[in-house]
């Protein structure tokens, strides 16, 4: 690429930034969520408040099945359902006397794509069931009704709700909700009830994951579950699998999680589970429900007599800061790559995030400033990199006049091309392995940006949010492959690379196949990333930017006569017989010598 042709592509770039910046239409004010739900908020600097609500009406029918079924329970499966909300800095926390169980949870810092408030549970989206032999009869101590009670306990509320049977028997749900953070204290404690057989008690979550994001298909892809056994650690069920999937788990286990593509519903056990089943289904021509999810877990009878089986929810982000301090292997759910990609994500990429973030709010300029540093770090290969391509642009005449001399025999022109690396002190593969070093780096910016909370409803220039695609055409149809919308942050992806990888072509002269093949490439990338995140096709576009200017930078300090006056010199030294063979030359035409050989055995 020529001086005009980067400046050229520079001043289109800074053209679009100060038109989306200073001339785009300004986008609707955000829906009041206030319209839409009313909520005690607590300020931040108080501790928990607690409001109770007695709903009426809300009495189970007397049905003598239910009566004989029940026993000595049936005192308690009819009743006033009353609930009580517990907020702190991060959850409001609804809780309900009808099975002690959760009713509503809502992440207060959070709102769904159509900025409604964000909700982790609701009666509509969630069910629970506790399941216990009770004289003979299976009954489901979540469908009971309880006495509740609140009080604070330091910086915490704590609710109980107790089924007293008789002085020392009874049955008894007890949570703590601190002041702040989104894990909440659970323990289930069951005294004197004799009645109680079986080894086991069945705990089940159902979950109708609400469509809470701007692309079904995609949180679709990501939303799963994920669970924990003491013997072969962290799995799940396969996340893009749009099948009803159901896997039985005979270890004990430590949590289970309903995963999203950016929040978490978990139960963690102090102790463990016996084993379990988790469930996921995609609910046919239901837009409105991302996945259904369920677990069946398995707690041990003798865990939960006093003083109590003791777990912990959690309800919050899938934030890597946040998940490294629940339990241990609960960071997994976050998906940032394999190593060493995840090595990346952990130690270079996030850090250098999370300590621009203090200091910066807009996330589009964080990115540019990510793409900077991280370009600074790779220079040394860059530069070495650039440099092995000018050695094969300088070596380019004498490639042709290999080609023209020896025709359609690619064997003898490979041979003699390799010849000509030697005597050139050249490696062919000298401007590819820099790049091949970056490789890890690339695809951990694939991992990370599209499971960022951080980016998710950030906005820059004409991206709407971050974590997902920017969409400046919606197309009346869908093509295949590509979708039904038009990614402005991907087609100028597409073409900078396409002008990257032409500038490269014709630095290494790279002609046929290889040429046309690393032509197509951003082509089908174009498709590959059209619905992906535009942060991600964001830090691409600037990273070929910054390539451009980096590539003019390091052609000031590379002179080629110098290079070539080095060329020619070992080229004397190899004919004199004084230079050195390197080991990659001398094996590369062992091996192309032992294939020749080969083929001419093979034609006789």
């Amino acid at each position: 690429m020529d001086r005009n042709s980067a400046i050229g592509l520079t001043l289109i770039a800074v053209l679009l930034l100060l038109y989306f910046n200073y001339f785009s239409p300004t986008p609707p004010p955000p829906v009041d969520a206030s319209s839409q739900v009313t909520a005690v908020d607590s300020s931040t600097h108080q501790i928990p408040q607690q409001s109770v609500d007695t709903l009426t009406e809300a009495v189970t029918p007397n049905d003598s099945l239910l009566q004989q079924q029940y026993g000595g329970l049936s005192d308690f499966i009819n009743g006033t359902e009353k609930t009580t909300t517990v907020e702190n800095n991060d959850l409001s926390v609804t809780l309900s006397s009808r099975g002690g169980i959760f009713s509503e949870v809502r992440l207060k810092k959070f709102k769904t794509y159509y900025q409604k408030p964000l909700y982790l549970v609701t009666p509509q989206t969630n069910t629970f069931s506790l399941l216990a032999l009770y004289e003979g009869r299976e009954v489901d101590l979540f469908k009971l009704y309880y006495q509740g009670e609140t009080r604070t306990q330091g910086d915490s509320t704590v609710v109980t709700y107790t089924a007293q049977l008789s002085p020392g028997s009874f049955v008894k749900h007890t949570y703590s909700i601190p002041s702040s953070g989104y894990e909440i204290g659970y323990t289930l404690e069951v005294a004197g009830l004799t009645s109680l057989t079986g080894d086991l008690l069945t705990f089940k979550w159902n979950d109708k994951v609400p469509s809470q994001e701007k692309d079904l298909t995609d949180s679709r892809r990501k939303t799963s579950v994920n669970y924990y056994t003491f013997k072969d650690g962290f799995d799940n069920i396969k996340e893009a699998s749009n099948d009803t999937e159901i896997e039985a788990v005979i270890d004990p286990l430590k949590w289970v999680s309903f995963k999203q593509k950016f929040f978490i519903s978990a139960i963690i056990a102090n102790r463990s589970f016996s084993g379990g089943e988790v469930t996921t289904s995609v609910p046919a021509a239901d837009t409105a429900t991302v996945k259904n999810a369920t677990m069946k877990l398995f707690v041990p009878r003798q865990d939960v007599a006093s003083p109590g089986a003791q777990f912990r929810y959690y309800f919050g982000p899938n934030k890597y800061s946040l998940l490294g301090e629940v339990t241990e292997g609960f960071s997994k759910n976050l998906n940032i790559g394999w190593p060493p990609i995840v090595w990346v994500n952990q130690f270079l990429i996030i850090p250098i995030f999370k300590f621009l973030e203090k200091y910066i709010s807009n996330y589009g300029i964080i990115i540019m400033i990510l793409v900077l540093i991280v370009k600074l770090i790779l220079s040394p290969l860059s530069y070495k990199s650039y440099l092995g391509m000018a050695k094969m642009k300088l070596l380019k005449p004498e490639q042709d006049l290999l080609k023209e001399t020896y025709g359609d025999d690619m064997t003898k022109i490979q041979q003699e091309q390799m010849k000509l690396y030697q005597q050139a002190g050249v490696n062919p593969f000298s401007g590819c392995i820099p790049l091949v070093l970056q490789m890890p780096i690339l695809f951990a910016m694939f991992y990370f940006f599209p499971v960022s909370i951080e980016l998710r409803q950030s906005s820059f220039l004409w991206a709407e949010d971050l974590s997902t695609y920017d969409s400046i055409v919606n197309l009346p149809f869908t093509i295949p492959f590509y979708g039904s919308h038009v990614s402005l942050f991907v087609l100028l992806m597409t073409a900078s690379t396409m002008i990257y990888t032409w500038q490269n072509n014709q630095m290494t002269g790279a002609t046929g196949p290889m040429k046309s093949m690393s032509l197509f490439m951003p082509l089908i990338f174009m498709f590959v990333l059209n619905s992906f995140a535009a942060g991600l096709s964001f830090y691409y576009f600037i990273s070929n930017l910054v390539t451009f200017a980096q590539q003019a930078i390091i052609r000031k300090f590379v002179d080629e006569d110098k290079i070539r006056a080095v060329m020619e010199e070992h080229k004397k030294s190899i004919a004199a017989g004084d230079g050195k063979k390197s080991k990659f030359m001398t094996k590369l035409q062992e091996a192309m010598k032992a294939s020749e050989e080969a083929r001419k055995k093979g034609k006789k």
